[in-house]
């Protein structure tokens, strides 16, 4: 196969800001038939660094435009079996960024291009897709590592993506060596952990612990719901879900216990829609989908939110930091990474079990109107644009600089 010397990415700097970075996300957009926190997530930071003085170009692929091709569906599973295929490295070549952030590249990105790019890749891990099929370290109704524990057939057999064997396959012949193997998991010199959750079990099962950096993610704080003169609305007695309707978010455990005597309103859809209608008691409101926007307006009206999430969770969840932005406690089911949070950062409250939810929901009712304050500081201290932007700053030059003390090599071209 020819090879050549891999072309060096510019030195040059953008304009006005000496100490900024040229850099590219590279990022597959999921499908808007699941809205995605994780896209909201890669929108938002491409702004924080733009604002920031770096200068930021997108790499996408979007799963809406490609989907409706022909052969997308085998093209993909192929793509992501062998890691060959479509690859952001001509756009790359030609922007010479200073830095590769990944976010996603399944399935509409193949990994083989990473050893063809010389220059510092950083990847933010939103997800456990490199060791779980399902990226969500659930099955069955609870937390289960069996495949990156070693495994690595338990996901094909119980069809853990999509409910499907076929479907699983690609995905669990891709991980059957394991994270130590997975191509970007080896090939970043940096990995962004959204929380201590996720840097902990990714250490745990072989991603080296100098690789990773702790950089949660954020939201824009703003004055939504403002009341009369620019002050916060005053809470309603309503309490708030928002998230998906699905198993492993725990909805249906917490309408099944959820008291009579307490307000709820369900913002959401998802595969058990029918099922929480069925379940849900005479207090609670389904609403239904509605934009991000007009949630984060509503969220200063409510006297918390509830997060009852039962599996892992690689991230506190973006709404709870809209949650905090807007002065709302969170009342989360332990086990998740935004219980974690909430038990560190004092801005809110964790049951163990929904048996024991209407105890904890009359003390949060007392508490909560007292902790308004403190989790809009905490916000800015911890979830703010300004501080993830410090924070993946320092990511971007301990990359830079392991990128720098690596030895050149020669780089294969594409043979297709």
């Amino acid at each position: 196969m020819p090879t050549r010397e891999a072309p060096r990415p510019r030195t040059d700097r953008p304009p006005g800001n000496p100490s900024a970075h040229r850099v590219a996300l590279v990022h597959s957009f999921y499908s808007s038939r699941r809205p995605s926190g994780e896209n909201a997530a890669v929108l938002d930071q491409a702004e924080a660094l733009r604002a920031a003085g770096h200068d930021v170009t997108l790499v996408a692929a979007h799963t809406d435009a490609l989907e409706t091709g022909r052969g997308y569906t085998l093209r993909a599973a192929v793509r992501v079996a062998t890691g060959r295929g479509r690859s952001p490295l001509a756009e790359l070549r030609r922007l010479g960024p200073d830095v590769v952030h990944v976010h996603n590249l399944f399935p509409n990105f193949a990994t083989d291009w990473l050893d063809r790019w010389p220059g510092a890749v950083v990847a933010t891990l939103h997800n456990y897709r490199p060791v779980c099929a399902a990226a969500t370290l659930f099955r069955d109704g609870k937390t289960c590592t069996a495949c990156p524990d070693g495994d690595r057939w338990t996901g094909l057999r119980h069809g853990c993506y999509r409910g499907r064997r076929g479907a699983t396959l690609p995905l669990a012949w891709a991980g059957r060596h394991g994270a130590e193997a997975h191509p970007l998991l080896r090939r970043a010199e940096r990995l962004v952990a959204l929380s201590e959750r996720s840097r902990d079990l990714y250490q745990r099962f072989g991603v080296p612990p100098e690789k990773l950096a702790l950089v949660p993610n954020f939201v824009a704080s703003g004055s939504p719901g403002a009341g009369p003169g620019g002050r916060p609305a005053a809470p309603a007695a309503r309490w708030v879900y928002a998230g998906r309707l699905s198993e492993e978010k725990g909805i249906l455990p917490l309408l099944r216990n959820w008291p009579e005597s307490e307000p709820l309103d369900v913002i959401g859809s998802g595969p058990l829609e029918s099922a929480c209608r069925e379940a849900a008691p005479a207090a609670v409101r389904l609403l239904g989908p509605l934009p991000r926007q007009e949630v984060a307006a509503r969220l200063p009206r409510y006297t918390g939110l509830v997060f009852p999430s039962v599996c892992p969770e690689s991230a506190t969840a973006l709404v709870c930091q809209e949650a905090l932005a807007a002065g709302v406690p969170v009342l989360a089911l332990a086990g998740s990474a935004a219980a974690d949070s909430v038990r560190r950062d004092g801005t809110g409250a964790v049951y163990g079990a929904s048996g024991e939810l209407p105890h904890a929901l009359v003390t949060a009712r007392e508490r909560f109107p007292l902790l308004r304050e403190h989790c809009r500081r905490v916000h800015a201290e911890r979830y703010s644009a300004r501080s993830w932007t410090a924070g993946i700053e320092a990511v971007y030059a301990q990359a830079l600089a392991r990128a720098a003390s690596r030895p050149a090599a020669a780089v294969a071209e594409p043979s297709w």
